[in-house]
């Protein structure tokens, strides 16, 4: 096993940032992310594989730290964007009121539905991927978010649809 010291760890820094710089395009990012990596590999070393190089090992971590930030900064500005606070939403009383009467229907929304519709619409998982999540067949998971997003249509519009009667035979 490889055993990380300060020796190495300070020869890499150089290297490392300045590809952090390439990725993020802004100093204090690389910074953030060259940290982010190190803390990485100190606490996990025990995963470096023997006959991997160290310099490959690091560049590794850097550059899925970065794209987990990527995909945790997307995710989060759907969510702005959801509840009317992202750079998409206006400052205007309209939107600010379409936005809260949207937040109104989704919240009559069965769960079964605001589970769905959150997996798919905001955390952008795949239909395949939701239906694993939920552990039901893919076409189900497509049929229920056709009804899904027609009731939060139906909604947001203000028509309430009728209660669903079933026929007991």
């Amino acid at each position: 096993m490889n055993e990380l010291d300060d020796e190495q760890l300070r020869q890499m820094l150089q290297r490392l940032r300045r590809f952090a710089l390439w990725l993020t395009r802004e100093a204090s990012s690389a910074d953030d992310l060259v940290q982010a990596t190190l803390e990485r590999a100190l606490s996990r070393r025990a995963q470096q594989r023997e006959d991997a190089s160290l310099r490959a090992w690091l560049f590794s971590i850097l550059y899925r730290q970065f794209i987990d930030g990527k995909r945790r900064e997307r995710r989060q500005a759907r969510w702005l964007a959801w509840f009317g606070r992202g750079e998409e939403a206006g400052s205007n009383t309209e939107d600010i009121v379409v936005a809260q009467s949207g937040l109104a229907a989704f919240a009559q929304l069965p769960t079964e539905q605001r589970a769905l519709l959150l997996l798919v619409s905001v955390e952008g998982l795949s239909y395949k991927e939701a239906a694993q999540a939920l552990d039901v067949p893919i076409g189900t998971i497509m049929s229920r978010l056709s009804r899904a997003r027609a009731a939060m249509r139906e909604l947001a519009e203000g028509n309430t649809p009728p209660p669903a009667l079933r026929r007991l035979k």
